[in-house]
């Protein structure tokens, strides 16, 4: 293989790792910590790949660069939501059938009190 080729292959596999990283998964598991945002489950660069980017909105072209529109979530819990978007736009129902898609883990709830022990 030429110098020349291999620089080539070189420049353009930087240039989709650059790409790639623009994208809104990669730019979620920066924002937030890598834990389900339904079930609580850690994620660690060995298992990450079961951590999936949710839209709160399910709208997938909706990316504000904030991650207002994203939640990390679980493959169990993601296909979850779906199911429950699913069957809400197939049956319907009132606003207090359909919970809040946000998520639902906060590591801090408790805090004030654990602080007063």
């Amino acid at each position: 293989m030429s110098h020349n080729k291999t620089d080539q292959l070189i420049a353009e596999a930087r240039r989709y790792k650059e790409e790639r990283e623009k994208g809104y998964r990669e730019q979620a598991l920066k924002l937030y910590p890598w834990v389900c945002g339904r079930c609580a489950r850690e994620f660690t660069h060995k298992n990450l790949s079961e951590l999936t980017v949710h839209h709160r909105d399910h709208n997938h072209d909706n990316n504000p660069q904030d991650g207002s529109n994203w939640e990390l979530l679980c493959l169990y819990c993601h296909d979850n939501e779906h199911q429950r978007f699913e069957e809400f736009v197939r049956y319907g129902g009132s606003s207090s059938d359909n919970k809040s898609s946000s998520g639902t883990f906060n590591p801090f709830a408790d805090l004030k009190n654990m602080m007063k022990q």
